[in-house]
């Protein structure tokens, strides 16, 4: 009896139970594991907050004003990560755009069949705030070895960053002595000799922003003049700026007056366009100075001339 009225309740409890309710009812206990479930081959998402953190990294990267390691010949205050490399490659050809026709520079391509003069730069940084560099240019075969000390940072207790600079360069790749030209034995460089040229100086920069950097770099270059007598030292103000168009296009322009000592030709001057491609920076530049080392820098430009070039660049860290 007992037995028979056990089976006519589960029967009963059966015929209540529709499969309209026992549908969700089996799907609400299958979510959680569903939603665990991840499809093959996709690969996980971040949390909300790691991906907030990346999208603001990637923002401050992007809105960096300071692009490169130099404006187009003066240096700037970029920091170089500890361990990390920059390769720099400067391209000046020698074609005066300011002479013959506009034809006659399309036949030769602005100065692809005039030559060129060439550097290549490699910068180091050993340190977190301290860049080594070594910088060859094809003008005299000059060899200039530099470093600079990133000691002040613009923030809220310094309104500027300022990163002195020492360096020292020579012709003919330090090889050989030039005549003593009867001074003692100093080195002038004349006769083949290498001609050596230390130089002392600091960047001093200031960012406004996202969109504007501004250079001021004093510099003493000892012995800029190859002449037995005479003022040899000069002094030189390399004033220069770097203005942020779109996301990765910037202007830049410089000027280097001489404020001091030797001081031939014209104040050497260039201008151009950058383009940032993630690692990458190209630069298309005018300038009256084909002078890449502080040395050739400071002996200025040459008057109603007009070089084209470039710059490239590319960072490692």
């Amino acid at each position: 009896m007992t037995t028979s009225m056990s089976a006519v309740a589960l029967l009963a409890c059966a015929t209540c139970l529709s499969p309209g309710a026992v549908a969700p009812a089996l799907a609400q206990a299958d979510a959680p594991s569903a939603a665990k479930v991840a499809p093959l081959g996709s690969p996980a998402a971040p949390p909300p907050d790691e991906r907030a953190h990346q999208d603001e990294e990637d923002e401050v990267d992007s809105s960096l004003t300071e692009a490169d390691f130099s404006v187009v010949t003066l240096p700037t205050t970029l920091q170089l990560p500890r361990f990390g490399f920059n390769f720099r490659l400067t391209h000046r050809f020698l074609a005066n755009l300011r002479q013959g026709s506009f034809s006659d520079h399309l036949e030769d391509l602005f100065g692809l069949d005039n030559g060129a003069v060439i550097a290549l730069e490699l910068r180091f940084a050993p340190l977190s705030n301290l860049q080594v560099v070594v910088h060859r240019s094809s003008q005299d075969k000059t060899l200039q070895f530099s470093g600079q000390y990133d000691a002040i940072r613009q923030g809220r207790a310094w309104p500027v960053s300022i990163s002195p600079i020492a360096s020292i360069e020579g012709t003919n790749n330090f090889k050989g002595r030039g005549d003593t030209g009867g001074d003692g034995g100093h080195d002038h460089g004349v006769g083949g000799g290498a001609h050596r040229s230390p130089a002392l100086g600091a960047v001093v920069s200031r960012t406004f922003s996202d969109r504007l950097a501004l250079y001021a770099v004093p510099m003493w270059v000892h012995d800029s003049a190859r002449l037995p007598e005479g003022d040899r030292n000069t002094g030189f103000l390399g004033l220069g700026g770097r203005a942020r168009l779109s996301r990765n296009v910037f202007v830049v322009a410089e000027v280097s007056p001489r404020i001091g000592g030797y001081a031939p030709g014209s104040p050497g001057y260039a201008f151009g366009i950058e383009r940032r491609a993630g690692g990458h920076m190209f630069l298309l530049t005018f300038t009256n100075s084909v002078g890449t080392t502080f040395g050739q820098m400071s002996q200025g430009g040459f008057p109603d001339t007009l070089y084209m070039g470039f710059n490239l660049g590319r960072k490692f860290y």
